[in-house]
């Protein structure tokens, strides 16, 4: 019975060591969702800094360096500043703008 207590929190961790180094999305290496990550942060953050830009209503993700914007915009300015924005960020390979502007 005593040796089930301490297996059994021992797996959980083991389990989450493991899941935890994982690669994920299509990643060929960890450093690869770093930077993807890295990427995503950086747009977000701009985002946050550029008041034409409402950064609550659009979506960022990043695979490979290739960035998907999603969600909506006010006006297609809002929508070109973002895609001009994620372009200027450092890793950026590609941006795909599949931002809906509201009518």
């Amino acid at each position: 019975m005593n040796s089930r207590h301490y297996l059994l929190p021992a797996l959980a961790a083991a389990l989450i060591t493991i899941s935890g180094c994982a690669v994920t999305r299509g990643q060929e290496t960890v450093g690869g969702y770093v930077d993807d990550t890295s990427i995503t942060s950086s747009i977000k953050a701009r985002f946050v800094d550029e008041h034409n830009v409402d950064a609550s209503s659009i979506h960022v993700e990043t695979l490979n360096g290739t960035v998907l914007l999603s969600g909506f915009a006010k006006n297609s300015s809002e929508r070109s500043t973002a895609e001009v924005i994620a372009r200027n960020v450092s890793g950026v390979r590609s941006v795909r703008n599949e931002i809906a502007v509201r009518p």
